[in-house]
C-alpha cells in the first residue's frame, strides 16, 4: 500500500468524517481516478510527434495511453476526421495513488516559479484540473528523451459533488493549494 493511500485510510477518513460532520461512511470524499491528457495537434504535420508524446505519457503514468481521434473535419485547422489529435490515460487503484504521491512530493516542487496551485481549478462537481506546460518536470523524463516539449493536463476526479469537500480532501492529502479565500 502506498504511503499516501495508507495515510488516507488510517488517518484522513476519520478526520474528514468529523470535520465535514458526515453521518455515513460512504459520503466521505475519496479520489476515484486520475486522467492524464495531452493534445497533439502537431501530429497532423509530424507523425513522429505523436510517438514521442505516447512514449512520455507511458513513462509518466506507467500505462500505455489511448490515442484519441478527431470526430469531425475542420478545414481551417487542416484536420480530417479520424486524425489522431490527443493522448489520454486513466489511472485507478494503486497506479493512481503512486502517481498522486509522486505528483505531490516530487513533480510539483520541481515546477519553476511555483506559488501554489490555483483554487479556481475546481469544477462544480469537485474535480480538480492541473495544467503542466512542460513535461520535463517529471523525473522519469530526461532532457535527452524530450525531443519536443509538450504540455499535459491532469484531472483528479473525486466522488463528492461538493467543491468544498473535494478541496479539503486534496488539501489534507498534501496538494499545495495557493493561499487565500
Amino acid at each position: 500500500m502506498n504511503r499516501l493511500q495508507e495515510k488516507y485510510q488510517k488517518q484522513l477518513k476519520d478526520e474528514l468524517m468529523k470535520e465535514l460532520s458526515l453521518d455515513n461512511v460512504n459520503n466521505i470524499p475519496k479520489i476515484e481516478k486520475i486522467v492524464i491528457n495531452a493534445g497533439v495537434g502537431r501530429a497532423v504535420q509530424d507523425s513522429k510527434h505523436l510517438d514521442a508524446v505516447v512514449a512520455t505519457i507511458t513513462k509518466i503514468s506507467g500505462q500505455k495511453p489511448v490515442i484519441t481521434k478527431a470526430k469531425n473535419s475542420i478545414a481551417s485547422f487542416k484536420l480530417r476526421e479520424e486524425n489522431p489529435i490527443g493522448v489520454k490515460v486513466t489511472l485507478r487503484g494503486d497506479h493512481m495513488w503512486n502517481f498522486l504521491d509522486r505528483l505531490i512530493s516530487v513533480v510539483i516542487p520541481r515546477m519553476r516559479d511555483f506559488r501554489g496551485l490555483s483554487r479556481k481549478s475546481f469544477d462544480p462537481q469537485g474535480n480538480y484540473s492541473i495544467g503542466i506546460v512542460d513535461q520535463t518536470v517529471f523525473p522519469e523524463i530526461s532532457f535527452e528523451d524530450a525531443s519536443a516539449t509538450h504540455g499535459l493536463q491532469i484531472n483528479i476526479v473525486s466522488n463528492t459533488k461538493d467543491k468544498g469537500h473535494a478541496e479539503l480532501l486534496l488539501k489534507k492529502l498534501g496538494l499545495p493549494l495557493e493561499k487565500g479565500e
